[in-house]
């Protein structure tokens, strides 16, 4: 039989999407849970999987076209059809006894949104589409593949494109996750030599359109910069002492699975400092007549991506402990650089840590992340010699922060006065271990 599978909702609030990469074509046979395409919102790129066995019939749009929520995606002649939720009128075969509402038979005259194969190969029946399959299909950042291989889009995509068999690749990412080291490594293998250096052949100009992410953030910065009055606060943190906790924390609790960064240190001291100044987490409304102290620390953090800047934040920081902050600062980091991450994890954000340092220079001004009325960019760490108690010339190193702050709520004083407690707790870590155990 012939159906139309229609695209569910894939985030609160999202009536629609861009088609970015159909996997498919039109008379491909698929399996259940094969990736048929990916769509992108404002949010991130969600990977849309089949829900059927069957052959492809019809792609109800093109690359870069705008598909609807509730609306069909694509059609689909089912081979073993399983739908989720969805009950025939009148079944003219025997039915499993489990609650798949798989068929066997034909059915009966009146269901009008069905027809046989024949039909289907012979004309074009108009049909009704079944009910949306309201199926939660924001992914994570690695994926099942159907061969049980778990990676991320771009390595399936790498595989595909040099007709290679995941399964036969061994993953050394976490959980067997294949990695697109992996993917290098076993062509390098296979070819006898290094991996092919991708050559441009032509000295033309290109053109893109600005689109999905790049294009979402391009409008949101602007407006930010456009309607927040900005000021900016520059100090130096000497996080020495940080760096010798972070060394002990790795050495007794780091692992494979947990990677611990100088980020969960920065972030926890951070929701510790926001509960003596809730100002600084707090938004106003739209017409700048009330303000909001937001109860949850949801602490955010721009990452670099593979579609664009994304901010994931931490939910409710001032709730978890340090290793657990680890965990999510390695979870979201990893889904915001895979572009497909749930768009969850990028909404209700308080406020922003933007860590330039991994990439390099010292400060920057930062643009705030509407609502929020506070964000801080990190250079990167430098060793610089700075005097002792006794005067004496001493290795230390030295961290520069730079704040942008929304003047219409937050004045010089109080992000200075902000700015001293975050850094005295991340410059003598002890008292921030010892202040968690109050909060």
């Amino acid at each position: 039989m012939n159906k139309d599978f229609i695209l569910p909702d894939i985030g609160e609030g999202i009536v629609e999407c861009e088609v970015i990469e159909w996997k498919v074509k039109e008379g491909d046979l698929i399996e259940e849970d094969q990736i048929v395409v990916d769509v992108s919102t404002d949010k991130a790129i969600v990977e849309i999987p089949s829900m059927y066995n069957g052959r492809v019939t019809k792609l109800y749009y093109q690359e870069s076209d705008t598909a609807e929520v509730h609306k069909p995606l694509f059609a689909i002649e089912v081979q073993s059809a399983e739908p989720v939720g969805e009950q025939s009128e009148e079944p003219s075969g025997e039915q499993s006894g489990e609650q798949s509402g798989e068929q066997s038979g034909e059915q009966s005259g009146e269901q009008s949104g069905e027809q046989s194969g024949e039909e289907a190969a012979g004309q074009s029946s108009k049909q009704k589409p079944p009910e949306p399959e309201l199926q939660a299909i924001a992914e994570a950042p690695a994926v099942a593949t159907t061969d049980k291989v778990l990676t991320t889009p771009a390595v399936r995509k790498m595989a595909r494109e040099h007709n290679l068999d995941l399964a036969t690749i061994s993953g050394t990412g976490k959980q067997g996750r294949v990695l697109k080291e992996d993917v290098l490594a076993y062509l390098n293998q296979k070819a006898g030599k290094q991996a092919p250096m991708v050559q441009v052949n032509s000295i033309q100009d290109r053109r893109e359109p600005i689109k999905g992410v790049r294009k979402i953030m391009a409008e949101r910065m602007a407006d930010s910069m456009a309607t927040i009055p900005h000021f900016t606060f520059i100090d130096e943190f000497d996080i020495t002492e940080l760096m010798a906790l972070r060394a002990d924390l790795v050495k007794t609790h780091g692992s494979e699975d947990l990677k611990i960064t100088l980020m969960p240190l920065f972030i926890k001291a951070l929701s510790l400092a926001l509960n003596q100044f809730p100002i600084v987490n707090s938004r106003a409304n739209g017409d700048f007549t009330e303000l909001t102290y937001l109860a949850s620390h949801n602490i955010g953090m721009a990452v670099d991506g593979k579609t664009g800047l994304l901010v994931p934040n931490i939910k409710n920081v001032q709730q978890l402990g340090l290793l657990d902050v680890a965990r999510e600062v390695n979870r979201l980091t990893e889904a915001a650089r895979s572009g497909v991450i749930n768009p969850a994890d990028l909404a209700g954000g308080s406020i922003t840590i933007s860590n330039i340092g991994v990439i390099g220079g010292t400060a920057a001004m930062p643009i705030i992340n509407k609502p929020e009325v506070a964000i801080v960019a990190l250079g990167k760490i430098q060793t610089l010699p700075r005097f002792d108690a006794s005067n004496n010339i001493v290795s230390r190193n030295i961290l520069t922060v730079s704040w942008s702050g929304d003047h219409r709520v937050i004045d010089g004083a109080t992000i200075a006065r902000f700015n001293k407690l975050w850094k005295h707790y991340l410059e003598q870590p002890q008292t921030m271990l010892l202040a968690m155990l109050e909060y």
